[in-house]
């Protein structure tokens, strides 16, 4: 269906932390609530993923595989809008900007000095579509002393914000995060990362299934919860107990981290879907008790991301928070495998149109600020 006349579209890129692929939202913000216009995702092939994968777990790259993967990642997301404008039947004139989050490859904002790195030549896309192209949405926060992430809560509060209840949106990519909207409109709203979210589910389905993820948490409803894995995790790691704002990546939260626990002796024995049991039992724990913990008790909950497929997850997750209604961002309007994209379309336009697009309260940031830079399209 083509745009009507009037219609105010704009792209959002979003490729996460899972390294899945790359999502494309073309959302028309003529009107209030927004019009997902055509969404789509397309994986990365095995190769990318692959040296996505080892670029991001190594603590050691050469410039060559860096800045060829940037170059290569620049093509991709242009070639991701492209092919989706063709479909939607929608021209590169009728886009008013591209929004491209790029994929992180590195986040350390509390090292000595902080930084965020994200990967996709903004340029590339510029050209191959023709059309202006907004990138590198983070590292203006961190300069104004932020932790850059997450910045998906500005977004939450543009759309989802009720005066009626408070609510929470959990996004669970390779890491989880959630967004604070109270419904008193002078409470401020907070977000943060709690820690993994599906980022070690997949890696440990990787490794015993050889499959890229555990498909509705199937396995995972197989195993047992061990106790004592899950408590010296929860107990041994300090991000856990960090006070927010605060953020993380799975260049933290990786395999090395994993097999630190499970290589001790009371776990060297435990069966394969007992661990993923016990992973799934990590991320609900540390999402449930960081909703606990908020100002004021959450109503509802809604969930976007991968994670929000993993059906076993979302009953444990329900099952944590009793007094709150579990749903996903279907059930306000928007699908939850599409809610990062549309928030980097929704990023790009409050870069256009000059206005701030982080949260002091929770990015630490000194003040509020206008994110991102436009690279002109040809």
């Amino acid at each position: 269906m083509s745009p009507a006349q009037g219609s105010e579209l704009y792209v959002g890129l979003m490729s996460g932390t899972s390294l899945d692929g790359v999502d494309v939202a073309i959302v028309d913000f003529a009107q209030f609530p927004p019009q997902l216009h055509f969404c789509s995702t397309t994986a990365y092939s095995a190769s990318v993923r692959d040296r996505l994968l080892d670029l991001c777990r190594s603590q050691t790259t050469s410039l060559d595989e860096l800045y060829s993967l940037d170059a290569e990642l620049g093509e991709i997301y242009a070639g991701v809008v492209n092919a989706a404008l063709k479909e939607a039947g929608i021209s590169p004139q009728q886009i008013i900007a591209i929004g491209c989050h790029g994929q992180t490859i590195r986040h350390s904002p509390d090292s000595a000095v902080p930084y965020t790195a994200q990967i996709g030549d903004p340029n590339r896309i510029a050209v191959r579509t023709g059309i202006d192209t907004v990138a590198d949405f983070r590292r203006k926060d961190i300069a104004l002393g932020g932790q850059a992430a997450p910045l998906a809560p500005a977004f939450h509060r543009f759309l989802f914000r009720s005066s009626k209840e408070n609510r929470a949106v959990i996004n669970i990519g390779g890491i989880s995060n959630i967004s604070y909207l109270p419904a008193d409109p002078g409470a401020p709203i907070l977000g943060f990362d709690t820690g993994p979210g599906n980022t070690l589910l997949d890696y440990w389905t990787d490794q015993h299934r050889n499959t890229a993820f555990d498909e509705g948490g199937a396995w995972a409803s197989t195993g047992a919860v061990n106790h004592e894995l899950l408590a010296q995790m929860l107990d041994d790691e300090p991000y856990f107990r960090q006070a927010a704002p605060k953020s993380t990546g799975t260049e933290y939260f990786n395999p090395d981290w994993l097999m630190n626990f499970l290589n001790s002796a009371a776990s060297k024995s435990l069966a394969p879907a007992d661990v993923q049991t016990t992973l799934v039992e990590l991320t609900v724990r540390t999402i449930a008790e960081a909703l606990i913990e908020l100002p004021s008790g959450i109503q509802n909950c809604y969930l976007c991301g991968g994670g929000a497929h993993n059906l076993y997850l979302m009953e444990r997750l329900a099952l944590a928070l009793p007094e709150c209604t579990v749903n996903t961002t279907a059930k306000l309007g928007l699908d939850p495998d599409f809610v990062e994209a549309s928030a980097f379309a929704w990023l790009t336009r409050e870069r256009v149109n000059l206005c701030a697009g982080n949260i002091p309260e929770v990015t630490r940031a000194r003040q509020t600020t206008i994110l991102g830079g436009i690279y002109a399209g040809d």
